[in-house]
């Protein structure tokens, strides 16, 4: 906790610090400079050195945070999403022109449309240097640039954004800077990006190889125990109960698709099914058939032909709708749902919800809510939306899932 809060606390110290080289740097590349000598009229001349500083670099540092913080925390998010890189590009050129455009309209505004400042005291900062010299000098006072054109302090002052002045030259240093800015907004937020997904892929192989381990564990001599079930089974048959050798045969299958099917990181959606409804048919053996019902709906296997999804998603919302839906001494209907289409795959499970069932987010062992929410965000990271809780005396959930 404390190292998270000293984590935050330096990036703040950070970012401050960075803004605070920005204000400065960008006051020193919009201030300007002047020489002007003064003839006193008696023979002696005096020399002023005036150093005029931008008047609005305040605001223009609030675009550039805007510019800096709106790609960071919301426009790279939603494009980094996009298909193709010309929407991408053109959303970010357009944000990027609309923030520069109301910045440079804003300070025109300001400004005036005849560019000058006639109360400099008030608007502008001089830093004035004077010397005396008794040299001689023109009659009258004389104006050496080494910036854009300045008069005498006794007369209305013309700023860069004038006929006279250098806006186009004030412009191209704002568009460098805020360049620059955005620059430096995506360096930062993709650096962010390849930490953030180094780790989560770091952390789904540590997830993975524990559950192998654990899988491995549970292993023990798995050749004897198919072997032991296919002598049930084959002494279920000779007695005829064909019932008790199907159910036999389905918990084989279930067995051998967990140990050996479901090692890899995709399997077919059908294979999913098929375990899907072996379950459901296990799982009813518990109860009477008044007690509870299985609603099972999903595509014709020529639809969903070649599509693969991560292995024993949907197992945990089923096993879930078994354990808390059903009640001994009551009616129980589950209703479960998968369908494919836009290249999207929605899961729907719904389940009688009775007084005495506890939450999903309540169970303490097995599979609970969030540690399926962690395998999702580990499996498919920003490409799914899942949604469970209790509607109208029901729990349900809802997961999509955006299909590759």
């Amino acid at each position: 906790m404390h190292r998270s809060r000293a984590k935050y606390v330096i990036e703040i110290i950070i970012h401050a610090l960075f803004w605070l080289g920005v204000y400065y740097a960008f006051k020193a590349l919009t201030a300007s400079s002047y020489s002007m000598v003064i003839d006193h009229g008696n023979g002696a001349t005096q020399r002023m050195d005036v150093r005029l500083l931008f008047p609005y670099s305040g605001m223009v540092l609030g675009s550039l945070i805007l510019l800096f913080y709106s790609n960071t925390f919301w426009l790279f998010k939603k494009v980094i999403r996009y298909k193709s890189n010309f929407p991408r590009v053109a959303v970010i050129t357009g944000w990027f022109m609309l923030l520069f455009g109301m910045n440079y309209l804003l300070i025109r505004t300001l400004i005036g449309p005849s560019g000058s400042i006639h109360h400099p005291q008030n608007i502008a900062r001089f830093e004035a240097r004077s010397d005396t010299a008794l040299l001689g000098t023109p009659p009258n006072m004389a104006l050496h640039e080494t910036r854009p054109h300045i008069a005498p302090p006794e007369s209305p002052l013309p700023f860069v954004g004038s006929p006279g002045g250098n806006w186009l030259h004030m412009q191209l240093i704002m568009a460098l800077v805020f360049l620059s800015v955005l620059a430096i907004a995506a360096a930062s937020f993709f650096i962010k990006e390849w930490i953030r997904n180094d780790l989560t892929r770091s952390q789904a192989q540590a997830q993975q190889l524990d559950t192998e381990i654990r899988l491995l564990r549970s292993q023990v001599n798995p050749h004897f125990l198919f072997n032991t079930l296919n002598n049930l089974f084959s002494m279920a048959q000779k007695k005829g109960h064909e019932k008790l050798a199907d159910s036999i045969s389905k918990l084989s299958g279930m067995m051998r698709y967990m140990i050996y099917e479901s090692n890899t990181d995709t399997v077919p959606l059908l294979r999913e099914i098929i375990y899907l409804e072996d379950c459901i048919a296990l799982n009813k053996l518990r109860y009477a058939d008044s007690e509870v019902a299985v609603c099972f709906s999903h595509p014709a296997p020529a639809i969903i032909a070649g599509i693969s999804i991560a292995p024993m998603l949907f197992v945990p919302f089923l096993e879930n709708a078994f354990k808390h839906g059903v009640s001994i001494g009551h009616h129980a209907l589950i209703t479960m749902d998968i369908s494919v289409g836009q290249k999207k795959l929605i899961f729907t499970c719904e389940n009688a919800d009775h007084s005495a069932v506890k939450k999903l987010e309540e169970e303490k062992g097995g599979i609970g809510l969030e540690n399926v929410r962690r395998r999702l965000e580990l499996l498919y990271p920003g490409r799914h939306e899942l949604r469970a809780g209790r509607e109208e005396g029901k729990y349900t959930v809802n997961l999509q899932i955006e299909l590759a």
